[in-house]
């Protein structure tokens, strides 16, 4: 692997190249913008690669601002051929294409970006970003990074095809020859022009009948298998390193994946995996990874299967709890062959250190674990079904609950996991979170007391942001005798005020309260004044029923394919 990356920024005048550079380092977008910026480098603990990235600016002339139609014009015939040359020998630096300004324009210009990434192999994607409002300024130079580190054009190329088989040299002929003789014994052995499963067991079964035991064995090696037929260790278990106070998410690369193996065994399109495709989706696996507590876990459909969204849930709690899980089972799904990559830690995102968005004022974590601690009976069960939108009835119970919450116009992750009060708060680590949940009932005020004691205990003196939610809000509210009321005692702690929740009730439950443990744990920097601001969680209610307006990046592997 490269010791380092370089990254130049090319294009014309008032395209926005400085001015990405210092909102990625600035984290805001800058009022004042010098015609160009000093070389950046950034160290390599902090990119995701672990390479240090330089990044250097270019400026030419100021000229007016051409038309899009115009600029795509001139990459076509200026800037490629300028980084590359105009030689078709000799090895190609790898291109990313930034669409910049996108707070200016609605839709996509995509369409008319094809044909350049057709025409041109060394394009690996397309990014839309604006350095104003911070769109995918991050994810930008992430692809940047991976581009250069993981190419594409020397594992793919989308006008030859392929013309090598377990790196060993394959005639075109040599496919003609294959796919004839497959033809010739089995009946469906050939299908869309390629080998089917029957075609595929027909060949090996022929190649071993004919002592050529070494080309299935080349094959079974590649797909990671050992002498006795089992999965490697190391195939299936990828060093990935996870510093202390980061965590891991599933990114693009792995979302893509699971969305196409999940289209895959979804036979009958309905847009769910019944409990026979779910098996057949699993059926690489030595024993189902999943019990039947899943359907209490994440989302269903309206008859109780395991839909898309649900799906993506549980993969992204398996990846966040448990990596070294989520890394095997994308090895028997075969992930690092159907997506070309070196291991399955090429889906996985490993986050930077909390303290350092704590720092910062920002995090780019897209997943957050919320405790929901309380003693027995105030309903903790209650509010994790509620997260699902499911009733109180409850058949494999599940200590957790994932789902999505939009946090001020962004798609977060929320994961609830539901702490057994009095045996499981036993130390600092039993309470980690990004945020808590500490949760009494209206007419129990020893409930109460017990959420206060567990907040002075271990989160009062720490980082840990903290919401008190009143369950039961549908009965008369019963103060403690002696001390504060919830109300004071909150604003007495700078905590913003007690949320009221009700499971009971003729329409659903307010989702209100699931926002502002979002947007507490994607903010946990914010002022004392404004957690308990009404206006402020009013505007983070009204910013969640907003649809998102989601970056769009394209991936030119993806386009070939299609």
């Amino acid at each position: 692997m490269k010791r380092d990356v370089r990254i130049l920024l090319l294009g014309e005048a008032q395209v926005g190249k400085t001015s990405l550079i210092m909102a990625l380092v600035g984290e805001e977008f800058p009022e004042e913008v010098p015609p160009r910026a000093e070389e950046i480098t950034i160290p390599a603990d902090v990119t995701p690669e672990k390479v240090p990235t330089h990044i250097v600016d270019y400026s030419e002339t100021e000229q007016t601002e051409e038309e899009l139609q115009d600029e795509i014009h001139k990459i076509r015939t200026k800037w490629i051929p300028l980084v590359n040359g105009r030689s078709e020998k000799g090895p190609r630096i790898p291109i990313i294409l930034v669409g910049n300004k996108s707070d200016l324009r609605s839709g996509s210009s995509m369409e008319t970006i094809l044909p350049i990434m057709n025409q041109f192999s060394e394009i690996e994607t397309c990014v839309e970003c604006s350095a104003k409002n911070l769109k995918n300024i991050s994810e930008l130079f992430y692809y940047a990074q991976k581009a250069v580190l993981h190419p594409t054009a020397p594992l793919y190329d989308p006008e030859e095809k392929q013309k090598s088989c377990f790196g060993n040299p394959l005639a075109p002929q040599a496919l003609e020859d294959v796919k004839m003789v497959v033809c010739k014994n089995t009946t469906d052995g050939v299908k869309d022009d390629g080998l089917s499963l029957d075609g595929f067991l027909f060949l090996n079964t022929l190649f071993i009948q004919r002592g050529r035991h070494e080309t299935t064995w080349t094959i079974l090696r590649r797909f990671g298998y050992d002498d006795e037929l089992e999965l490697t260790d190391d195939y299936l278990h990828p060093l990935i390193r996870v510093p202390p106070g980061c965590t891991t998410e599933l990114n693009h690369f792995g979302y893509q994946f699971l969305q196409k193996m999940f289209e895959k065994h979804d036979k009958d399109q309905d847009g769910a995996l019944s409990p026979s495709e779910l098996q057949s989706f699993f059926s690489p696996f030595p024993s189902l990874p999943w019990g039947p507590e899943l359907y209490n876990t994440v989302c269903t459909n309206d008859k109780g299967l395991l839909s898309l969204h649900g799906f993506l849930c549980q993969w992204t709690l398996v990846a966040y709890l448990n990596i070294h899980h989520c890394l095997e089972h994308l090895g028997y799904l075969g992930y690092p062959i159907l997506c070309e990559q070196d291991s399955q830690t090429h889906s996985i995102t490993v986050t930077r250190e909390k303290t350092m968005d704590l720092e910062k004022g920002q995090t780019q974590r897209n997943v957050f674990l919320c405790k929901v601690i309380g003693s027995r009976g105030v309903g903790k069960s209650a509010f994790l079904r509620a997260f699902l939108g499911k009733n109180l009835e409850v058949r494999e119970q599940s200590f957790y609950a994932i789902n999505t919450v939009q946090v001020n116009g962004q798609e977060k992750y929320l994961i609830l996991f539901e702490s057994e009060a009095d045996t499981q708060l036993t130390t600092a680590s039993s309470v980690a979170c990004d945020v808590a949940c500490l949760m009494f009932a209206v007419d129990d005020p020893k409930s109460f007391i017990y959420c206060t004691s567990i907040y002075k205990q271990y989160y009062m003196d720490g980082q840990i942001p903290c919401l008190f939610v009143a369950t039961k809000s549908d009965l008369p509210e019963v103060f403690p005798q002696h001390g504060l009321s919830p109300a004071e005692f909150c604003y007495r702690h700078h905590l913003p005020p007690p949320c009221f929740f009700t499971s009971i009730g003729p329409s659903a439950p307010s989702t209100t309260v699931f926002t502002r443990l979002a947007t507490l744990a994607a903010f946990p920097q914010l002022s004392d004044l404004e957690l308990r601001t009404a206006s402020f969680w009013l505007r983070m209610t009204l910013g969640a029923t907003v649809a998102a307006v989601i970056g769009f990046t394209l991936y030119k592997t993806l386009v070939k394919n299609k």
